[in-house]
Protein backbone atom coordinates (compact mmCIF):
# COMPACT_ATOMS: atom_id res chain seq x y z
CA UNK A 1 0.00 0.00 0.00
CA UNK A 2 0.94 3.59 -1.10
CA UNK A 3 0.17 6.76 1.27
CA UNK A 4 -2.89 8.43 0.81
CA UNK A 5 -3.26 12.14 0.31
CA UNK A 6 -5.86 13.56 1.83
CA UNK A 7 -7.85 17.01 0.45
CA UNK A 8 -11.23 17.45 2.25
CA UNK A 9 -13.97 17.96 -0.11
CA UNK A 10 -14.32 21.51 -1.35
CA UNK A 11 -11.25 22.55 -0.80
CA UNK A 12 -8.68 24.78 -3.09
CA UNK A 13 -6.72 22.96 -4.65
CA UNK A 14 -2.82 22.43 -2.43
CA UNK A 15 -0.22 23.43 -4.96
CA UNK A 16 3.22 22.43 -4.04
CA UNK A 17 2.49 20.35 -0.83
CA UNK A 18 -0.95 17.89 0.41
CA UNK A 19 -2.85 18.59 3.05
CA UNK A 20 -2.73 15.27 4.55
CA UNK A 21 -0.36 11.93 3.92
CA UNK A 22 -2.28 9.04 5.59
CA UNK A 23 0.08 6.08 5.77
CA UNK A 24 -0.51 2.47 5.51
CA UNK A 25 -0.18 1.82 8.92
CA UNK A 26 -2.95 4.60 9.87
CA UNK A 27 -0.99 7.75 10.33
CA UNK A 28 -1.34 10.91 9.56
CA UNK A 29 1.01 13.69 9.06
CA UNK A 30 -1.26 16.72 8.92
CA UNK A 31 0.61 19.49 6.50
CA UNK A 32 0.83 23.24 8.68
CA UNK A 33 -2.58 24.67 8.94
CA UNK A 34 -2.75 28.31 8.75
CA UNK A 35 -6.19 30.60 8.93
CA UNK A 36 -7.61 30.54 5.96
CA UNK A 37 -10.80 28.95 4.75
CA UNK A 38 -11.67 26.49 2.10
CA UNK A 39 -11.15 28.87 -0.94
CA UNK A 40 -7.90 30.22 0.56
CA UNK A 41 -9.28 33.45 1.93
CA UNK A 42 -7.70 34.67 5.62
CA UNK A 43 -10.49 34.83 8.24
CA UNK A 44 -11.07 38.07 9.87
CA UNK A 45 -10.20 38.60 13.29
CA UNK A 46 -6.91 38.49 14.02
CA UNK A 47 -4.89 36.06 15.99
CA UNK A 48 -7.54 34.44 17.65
CA UNK A 49 -9.80 33.80 14.53
CA UNK A 50 -7.17 32.62 12.49
CA UNK A 51 -5.89 30.09 15.75
CA UNK A 52 -9.15 28.94 15.65
CA UNK A 53 -9.29 28.16 11.56
CA UNK A 54 -5.75 27.01 11.34
CA UNK A 55 -7.32 24.20 14.02
CA UNK A 56 -10.39 24.21 11.86
CA UNK A 57 -8.59 23.22 9.00
CA UNK A 58 -6.72 20.15 11.15
CA UNK A 59 -10.23 18.85 12.32
CA UNK A 60 -11.37 18.97 9.55
CA UNK A 61 -8.30 16.56 7.29
CA UNK A 62 -8.28 14.33 10.27
CA UNK A 63 -12.19 13.29 9.45
CA UNK A 64 -11.51 13.93 5.54
CA UNK A 65 -9.13 10.84 6.74
CA UNK A 66 -11.72 9.28 8.55
CA UNK A 67 -11.07 10.05 12.03
CA UNK A 68 -11.87 11.97 14.72
CA UNK A 69 -9.88 15.00 16.63
CA UNK A 70 -9.95 12.75 19.12
CA UNK A 71 -7.07 10.60 17.24
CA UNK A 72 -4.95 13.57 16.57
CA UNK A 73 -2.14 12.84 19.23
CA UNK A 74 0.63 15.50 18.50
CA UNK A 75 -0.11 19.35 17.13
CA UNK A 76 2.98 21.50 16.47
CA UNK A 77 2.10 25.46 16.83
CA UNK A 78 4.32 28.46 15.14
CA UNK A 79 3.54 31.74 16.24
CA UNK A 80 5.13 34.94 14.69
CA UNK A 81 3.91 36.71 18.01
CA UNK A 82 4.12 35.30 21.06
CA UNK A 83 2.84 38.57 23.40
CA UNK A 84 -0.27 38.14 21.14
CA UNK A 85 -1.01 34.43 22.32
CA UNK A 86 0.32 35.38 25.84
CA UNK A 87 -2.27 38.45 26.44
CA UNK A 88 -5.47 36.05 25.00
CA UNK A 89 -4.52 33.02 26.80
CA UNK A 90 -8.00 32.86 28.00
CA UNK A 91 -9.60 33.62 24.41
CA UNK A 92 -6.93 31.05 23.19
CA UNK A 93 -8.14 28.34 25.29
CA UNK A 94 -11.68 29.32 24.91
CA UNK A 95 -11.29 28.93 20.85
CA UNK A 96 -8.88 25.84 21.60
CA UNK A 97 -12.34 24.07 23.36
CA UNK A 98 -14.80 24.97 20.53
CA UNK A 99 -12.54 22.87 17.89
CA UNK A 100 -10.91 19.89 20.06
CA UNK A 101 -13.08 20.39 23.26
CA UNK A 102 -11.30 18.61 25.88
CA UNK A 103 -9.51 16.66 23.90
CA UNK A 104 -5.55 17.28 24.35
CA UNK A 105 -2.87 16.02 22.82
CA UNK A 106 0.99 16.23 23.15
CA UNK A 107 2.08 20.05 21.86
CA UNK A 108 5.02 22.19 21.51
CA UNK A 109 5.04 25.78 20.33
CA UNK A 110 7.85 27.63 18.78
CA UNK A 111 8.21 31.29 18.24
CA UNK A 112 9.13 32.01 14.93
CA UNK A 113 10.00 35.28 12.18
CA UNK A 114 7.58 34.19 9.87
CA UNK A 115 5.89 32.11 8.03
CA UNK A 116 5.39 31.85 3.93
CA UNK A 117 2.44 33.47 3.53
CA UNK A 118 2.69 37.44 4.53
CA UNK A 119 -1.05 37.55 6.49
CA UNK A 120 -0.27 34.33 8.44
CA UNK A 121 -0.38 35.01 12.10
CA UNK A 122 -0.04 30.55 13.16
CA UNK A 123 0.47 28.00 11.17
CA UNK A 124 -0.15 23.90 13.03
CA UNK A 125 0.72 20.91 12.02
CA UNK A 126 0.00 17.68 13.74
CA UNK A 127 0.11 13.58 13.59
CA UNK A 128 -2.87 11.50 13.98
CA UNK A 129 -3.61 7.54 14.32
CA UNK A 130 -6.48 6.75 11.82
CA UNK A 131 -7.75 2.91 13.22
CA UNK A 132 -8.15 1.06 9.90
CA UNK A 133 -10.18 -2.21 11.24
CA UNK A 134 -10.68 -4.48 8.21
CA UNK A 135 -13.07 -6.46 8.15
Amino acid sequence: MKPEIIHPDGWAPALGYANGMLMPDGTLHIGGQIGWDKDKTFVEGGFIAQMEQALANVAEIVRAAGGEVTDIGRLTWFVKDKDAYVAKQSEVGQAYRRVFGKHFPAMSMLIIKDLVEDDALIEIEATAYISRNEA
